[in-house]
């Protein structure tokens, strides 16, 4: 009896996913390294949330993918980079990755759709909600550095968005609510 209810492509599609969310948590880990080098500590401490947020969300496609029996399968992440130069630099990568991400997500809803895997098209409509809200986020951001300078930020006004990115509420019911990692 065959008891892997994905199809090899999907499974294919659901561990590329993984390895995205892996380089997604490093890139956020880099940009919050670069921050704190910076003396951003509220831009670190965003960053730092974001990149354990992404490692949730490569935690609940491993599950899920085991859950359907399908193979996980764990590939090298490449090196993120390169480091901003500048405030500016740092959210419009952090929007590039989202996008990246949001991409990524429409092409495995899309196979699941083509393939009637609805199961997998079920469990991908929490990612889509997600990205929906991450690219939000992160436009919403990236237009906050540039009213507060952008590229000619005065160190008042990198004072003031650092302190206004590091009092951003984050939290992640859509991602706490689906597949709940086990204790």
């Amino acid at each position: 009896m065959k008891t892997q209810r994905i199809s090899d492509s999907l499974q294919e599609a659901l561990n590329d996913q993984v390895t995205l969310e892996a380089y997604s948590a490093q890139m956020y880990l880099m940009l919050a390294c670069w921050a704190d080098e910076n003396q951003l500590d509220g831009i670190n401490s965003f960053m730092m949330k974001h990149s354990y947020e992404e490692r949730v969300h490569m935690a609940k496609i491993i599950e899920y993918i085991q859950e359907r029996g399908g193979t996980v399968k764990i590939e090298a992440i490449p090196k993120p980079g390169p480091e901003p130069m500048n405030i500016v630099e740092c959210f419009e990568a952090v929007l590039k990755q989202e996008i990246e991400n949001t991409e990524a997500i429409y092409r495995i809803v899309n196979m699941s759709f083509e393939e009637k895997d609805w199961a997998t098209w079920n469990f991908m409509q929490w990612l889509v909600t997600e990205q929906r809200e991450e690219e939000k986020l992160a436009l919403s951001l990236l237009d906050k550095v540039k009213l507060a300078g952008g590229h000619q930020i005065t160190a008042t006004g990198k004072f003031e968005i650092n302190k206004l990115i590091g009092n951003t509420e984050q939290h992640f019911p859509i991602a706490d609510d689906v597949n709940p990692l086990q204790e």
